[in-house]
């Protein structure tokens, strides 16, 4: 185990991996816990000029929205004897070891993505969107924001059974929250999308990641709106 996390701490990609994230057309879907990102991606990926990018995990599937998770689907699942191999023979582009689990997404992925002739989408999270800026600064990132801080808790209390549960996590989904806003509006390279209306919402991301570098208005309006969301979330 600590082997494991010593190599991913460590861990360089190749240059072939590092050409290859250059090269594909990426779109790297981040936001606050409820914001919507895991419903706009599937909305994506139903246009077949898109394909998600399924990570690798050495957690066990679950249940996820009342379904068990299927592998190669939700995630390759592998065990830690497989990524310590992979993470040795650089077969990730990005890797991380998160309280036990390592989660990584794979060179052979994207390569497949490429080949098709496709743009590449994920979830992912503020740090592993700046891991992917940095290897390629042409990537694109969009975080999506709530319209206002009641409806964000609104969105966010219906992930849960009871409040009692939601009250358990909230210290944690608010203090993520925070830190993530801020870093977003600290940070040049986000395109920021308020999910407001989903139909709306889908069609601007579509719009962006299908035009890519010609698209470069960073919409001040929803910036505005991620500010004063942060704002009411710090009074909370």
């Amino acid at each position: 185990m600590i082997n494991i996390q010593t190599l991913i701490e460590n861990y360089q990609p190749t240059e072939m991996a590092v050409e290859l994230v250059k090269k594909a057309n990426i779109a790297l879907l981040a936001g606050i816990s409820g914001a919507g990102k895991d419903t706009i991606k599937k909305r994506l990926l139903q246009d077949v000029t898109f394909s998600d990018i399924v990570s690798h995990t050495t957690r066990p599937p679950r249940r996820n929205n009342n379904r068990p998770e299927i592998d190669g689907v939700d995630y390759h699942f592998i065990d830690l004897e497989q990524a310590e191999q992979m993470v040795k023979n650089r077969e990730f582009i990005e890797a991380k070891f998160v309280h036990g689990t390592v989660y990584g997404t794979s060179v052979a992925e994207l390569q497949r993505i490429y080949e098709a002739g496709q743009s590449a989408i994920t979830d992912i999270d503020v740090q592993g969107v700046a891991e992917y800026e940095a290897l390629a600064p042409d990537n694109i990132s969009i975080f999506l924001v709530p319209p206002d801080c009641q409806t964000w808790l609104e969105r966010l209390k219906t992930r849960y059974v009871n409040d009692e549960e939601f009250q358990s996590e909230w210290p944690k989904r608010r203090d993520s929250a925070i830190r993530e806003l801020k870093h977003v509006l600290e940070v040049p390279y986000y395109h920021v999308v308020i999910n407001d209306d989903l139909d709306r919402a889908v069609r601007v991301c579509r719009e962006i990641i299908n035009r890519g570098d010609l698209f470069n208005q960073k919409d001040d309006e929803a910036r505005l709106a991620a500010r004063n969301l942060l704002n009411d979330i710090i009074k909370l």
